[in-house]
């Protein structure tokens, strides 16, 4: 493990390899569940509609992906904020079910090309199954973790990720990856949690708190040095105050957004002439 991975390990308060396996069996488990079923947010799981829109999407966002591809599991529509081209190649970290994939798609059309990646086999599985469902033929399910990803050297113009990044337990060594695989010029427009209050005793060592994208979260000023010192520039966080709404109901014994809400997280790789 590398210095800062050892040290964002320690910081979530789990070994590394303990949280992987905590994340791993979470969204295996989600993944192998019956789609009535297998929504996390249980706001949304009598009406996907309700959930999704909470998060950002609208009503045609769901309407023209298979409904099996939305899990609830995110924390915002990454795709509203990464202002896709028609023949842009995308990649989503942590991609799950494939829905922001799917979504994705959409906008770069046939000539471009979206790749998603996760680190769980049931997910990548289950998302190859919607690919066929959606028809999704510019669409590419990988199994790798977002620390090391799957992907060549300058090969993407747009990063993707939907409350995933946080779950990793080395976040500087993802945000290193993604400056990897862009192009010069490309983007990171991605949705996740951010830490704006200190978490409760206990939380950070608690598996499932981690698991489910509270107990890992880093703070808006520990993000900005992590994507900066990656060699990102034009970095913008921008916490969304509306998201206590859905995130307040993640837990059952107590307020998560006391201390996480949803944000937008968005840099660039300086282009070559930069």
């Amino acid at each position: 493990m590398t210095d800062d991975a050892a040290t964002d390990a320690e910081d979530a308060g789990l070994d590394a390899s303990d949280r992987r396996a905590a994340v791993r069996d979470r969204y295996g488990a989600i993944a192998t569940e019956s789609p009535a079923d297998s929504c996390c947010d249980t706001s949304c799981c009598g009406d996907a509609t309700d959930g999704a829109r909470r998060r950002g999407y609208s009503d045609e966002d769901v309407a023209a992906v298979d409904p099996d591809a939305y899990l609830g599991l995110g924390c915002g529509n990454p795709t509203a904020i990464a202002s896709l081209d028609r023949g842009d190649d995308v990649l989503d970290l942590g991609s799950g079910g494939g829905f922001d994939c799917f979504l994705a798609a959409r906008e770069v059309g046939s000539d471009g090309r979206v790749v998603g990646v996760d680190m769980t086999p049931e997910m990548v599985e289950r998302a190859r199954e919607n690919a066929e469902t959606n028809d999704a033929s510019n669409v590419e399910f990988r199994l790798g973790e977002i620390e090391h990803l799957p992907v060549p050297d300058e090969s993407v113009d747009v990063i993707l990720s939907n409350c995933v990044v946080n779950l990793s337990p080395d976040k500087p060594q993802v945000f290193r990856e993604a400056y990897r695989v862009l192009r010069p010029g490309g983007r990171l427009a991605i949705s996740d949690v951010v830490l704006t209050a200190p978490l409760p005793d206990g939380l950070a060592t608690d598996p499932d708190s981690v698991a489910s994208c509270v107990g890992g979260a880093s703070t808006v000023a520990e993000l900005e040095t992590m994507l900066t010192d990656a060699g990102f520039v034009d970095v913008r966080i921008e916490p969304d105050d509306d998201s206590e709404a859905f995130i307040r109901e993640w837990d059952d014994e107590r307020d998560p957004s006391d201390y996480v809400l949803a944000a937008s997280i968005e840099g660039t790789r300086p282009d070559a002439a930069r």
